[in-house]
């Protein structure tokens, strides 16, 4: 199966690394081209709707607590629970942007990431502001595989059967 261009069907020759696409942008990264600035305020604004209203479920979760009058220990256990999950997320998630994360350690903190999931939302707002998330760990993985490859094509001219022997 030949690979692509993306815009018309017709196969990809370009020779080199080919960059690695991201989520909701695809390979729009690259060049900033074919909607990308929409795309990026697009996100930006659901992310944030998204916290939002995440927000909102939790405090409904919080009123049925004090409904159900479990007690201010179990409320304050709860509340204290999500902002230190959430800001544990937040950094996680910040961080992640970055770097790449160890995946075993991504497995382990699954469960926690799951319940501070505002705080991940949160991180992806802000990242979304200034770039797209993970644009910038990408380009340079990207970059320095181009190097790579022009260092590893440029090197070699000429017939090597008359190269000087020593």
């Amino acid at each position: 199966m030949s690979a692509a261009n993306g815009t018309n069907g017709i196969p990809d020759t370009s020779a080199g690394p080919r960059p690695e696409p991201l989520r909701f942008y695809g390979t729009t990264w690259v060049d900033h081209d074919h909607g990308y600035a929409a795309r990026r305020a697009g996100l930006a604004v659901g992310s944030l709707a998204a916290a939002a209203a995440a927000c909102f479920v939790l405090r409904i979760a919080y009123d049925g607590l004090r409904i159900a009058d479990v007690g201010s220990f179990v409320s304050l256990l709860m509340v204290v629970m999500f902002a230190v999950c959430s800001a544990l997320a937040f950094r996680h998630t910040w961080s992640a942007f970055g770097a790449r994360p160890d995946p075993d350690r991504q497995a382990s903190l699954r469960g926690l990431l799951a319940i501070g999931f505002v705080g991940s939302l949160l991180a992806y707002f802000l990242r979304t502001l200034t770039e797209a998330p993970g644009e910038k760990l990408h380009r340079a993985e990207y970059e320095k595989a181009r190097e790579e490859y022009e260092k590893r094509t440029t090197r070699r001219s000429g017939n090597p059967s008359r190269k000087r022997r020593r």
